[in-house]
């Protein structure tokens, strides 16, 4: 992508973003002792999206 073509992207990706045109799904994950369990499941491909740990 080129700079003079990044305010156009910004535009339509946003009105995308405000239709509900673009979603995501993500893992989320309570405290930093289940970490490992998290990862695990990463290499195991039991998460459906990105895995977050809240902390």
């Amino acid at each position: 992508m080129t700079e003079k073509r990044y305010p156009q992207f910004l535009y339509e990706t946003g009105g995308w973003l405000a239709e509900g045109k673009i979603r995501w799904r993500e893992d989320v994950v309570d405290g930093l002792e289940n970490a490992p369990r998290a990862l695990i499941g990463l290499w195991r491909g039991e998460n459906f999206g990105k895995v977050v740990v809240k902390l």
